[in-house]
């Protein structure tokens, strides 16, 4: 393959793995207003979350023809089993390290782990250590994680600490592991069917506990329109083009692209609540952006 080939193919993979990060940026405003709306636990936010887009997507499916001649080979059935259980274990744990200590905390650690995880997992696996380049890459974005949401203040301390740290970091592994175990495509489960299976799987894995909890919607049009939302952009979106960009992209990068999500949700919540980003967490959001720069280049 030329390289002329090979350019837009990685700038389209770069481009779907920027978008997802942005668009999962959306879902903390979207998941906190639904939370509020139906009066729901984080967990039960968190099951709603992958039912919602993993329904939206087999719909979509559905009407594309997209259903028709499914693999049906044992690689494809472990993939989604694989994918639908680090997606239940991800968001159950990171909605449990941010009931043990607060969102900044539970945010920094898990977004912060998930690209020195990604980093360690790919040179355990190819052998090699990583470059210069990309370990300059993954220490800029880890400190722009830092600055960006760090709030000393409004963590809890003692065992609650500690608790939320251990579910964050459990949260940024399953995390890691997703994005290393999808890489490598598998024949007939494209980045659709495997987003549309494997959140099914893993909603119904946390409805027991979700239900346990509660999860009732009012019959609200606007809570069933920010559910409608949290299931269709920031979920099924955003995770298909996760899964298509990984196609085409390190693993590494696709970490990194993924801390655009607190990049955004931090912007977002200064533009819509109001909140004040400060000039740390302008740093923060300079460095994030530069360390994807350079993990482009390289």
């Amino acid at each position: 393959m030329s390289l002329t080939a090979v350019a837009p193919a990685r700038d389209r993979s770069a481009l779907a793995l920027i978008a997802a990060g942005i668009l999962w940026g959306t879902g903390g405003l979207a998941g906190s207003m639904l939370a509020a709306a139906a009066h729901l636990h984080p967990l039960s936010v968190a099951a709603y979350r992958l039912l919602l887009g993993g329904g939206l997507s087999v719909v979509f499916l559905g009407a594309s023809g997209g259903l028709r001649a499914l693999p049906r080979t044992g690689q494809a059935v472990r993939r989604v089993l694989a994918a639908g259980a680090l997606l239940g274990i991800y968001q159950a744990s990171y909605f449990a390290a941010v009931r043990s200590t607060s969102v900044s905390v539970a945010t920094m650690v898990t977004i912060g782990v998930v690209p020195v995880a990604v980093a360690v997992g790919t040179a355990i696996r190819t052998r090699r250590l990583p470059g210069a380049a990309t370990l300059l890459a993954i220490a800029a974005a880890v400190a722009g994680v830092v600055l960006l949401t760090w709030s000393p203040g409004g963590a809890a301390g003692g065992w609650g600490l500690v608790a939320g740290v251990g579910f964050a970091l459990l949260a940024g592994i399953g995390f890691a592991a997703l994005t290393l175990v999808t890489a490598n495509p598998v024949e007939g489960l494209d980045p659709l069917r495997t987003t549309a299976f494997g959140m099914l799987t893993g909603g119904v894995l946390l409805c027991p506990a979700a239900l346990a909890l509660g999860m009732a919607l009012p019959a609200d049009p606007g809570a069933l329109a920010i559910a409608l939302y949290f299931g269709a952009v920031p979920t099924a979106l955003a995770y298909t083009a996760y899964f298509r960009g990984l196609r085409g992209a390190p693993p590494v990068f696709a970490a990194l692209a993924a801390l655009l999500e607190p990049l955004t949700s931090a912007v977002l919540a200064a533009v819509v609540l109001g909140d004040r980003l400060g000039v740390a967490g302008w740093c923060g959001a300079a460095l994030l952006v530069g360390a994807l720069a350079v993990s482009y280049r390289r």
